[in-house]
Formats: structure tokens, sequence, C-alpha cells
């Protein structure tokens, strides 16, 4: 699987150019904050980290 890496790093700038927590984005997705940080962090890169990411980017068409 190609790294999501880039798409963690759009994620993250989109979540600060638009005053959106973390905390939020984990509730709307069902995760707990720690979870969310660590898959948007890159700490987790499993295929749930993967498909959170690019659940995010799609929903929120991140581009």
């Amino acid at each position: 699987m190609p790294s999501t890496m880039p798409g963690r790093k759009l994620v993250k700038k989109y979540l600060a150019n638009n005053h959106i927590k973390i905390t939020d984005l984990a509730k709307m997705y069902g995760l707990s904050k720690q979870d969310a940080t660590e898959y948007i962090s890159g700490r987790k890169t499993n295929p749930k980290a993967n498909q959170f990411i690019l659940k995010v980017i799609r929903d929120f068409k991140i581009e």
C-alpha cells in the first residue's frame, strides 16, 4: 500500500486552516482523540489509520 503521509499533511493543514479540532473530528468518525491524533500524525499507519485519512480527505474534499 502506498504511503499516506502526503494525505496526512493535507489533513493537518486543512484542520488548522479551518479551525477544526482533532477532538471534533474524532467525534464525527466515532474515534478516540488519541486514535485520531495518532492517525493524523502518522504514529499509526495500519490499514484502519490509512482508511481514516482517505475518508477524511474524501469527505471534506481536501485537495
